[in-house]
């Protein structure tokens, strides 16, 4: 397991906006799509707002590698399924974005079945 450069895993945090492209099992990149994604315990993580009927959440599940870039760093990377700290990603998703309709829907069950701990490769 890689782990992020501090000042790098900082400026991601910072940025509200995350685009993420998997790769396809031939190497290139799927369309990027911009999702919201929190940082807990030094890991940042992501999920699917539409559960695994997500188009990028599936093109994750193919390969397991992909893209990021956020506040100013693009990195490849890997997504791992976690669900080990879903209940403190719950609380960074409403520190972050709030406590409306759509922080409601990145903390659904749907939502949470498909948190992603996603890592430097």
């Amino acid at each position: 397991m890689t782990s992020w450069n501090p000042a790098d895993l900082a400026a991601i945090d910072a940025d509200g906006e995350l685009h993420v492209a998997a790769h396809r099992p031939d190497g290139t990149l799927r369309t990027p799509r911009i999702v919201w994604h929190v940082v807990v315990d030094d890991a940042l993580y992501l999920r699917s707002v539409r559960g695994t009927d997500g188009a990028w959440y599936r093109g994750v599940q193919r390969t397991g590698t992909g893209e990021i870039d956020a506040g100013g760093v693009r990195s490849e990377v890997t997504f791992t399924r976690d669900d080990a700290h879903d209940d403190a990603i719950d609380r960074a998703y409403h520190a972050k974005y709030g406590g409306g309709s759509a922080v409601q829907a990145i903390t659904s069950p749907a939502a949470t079945a498909t948190t992603l701990r996603v890592e430097p490769r």
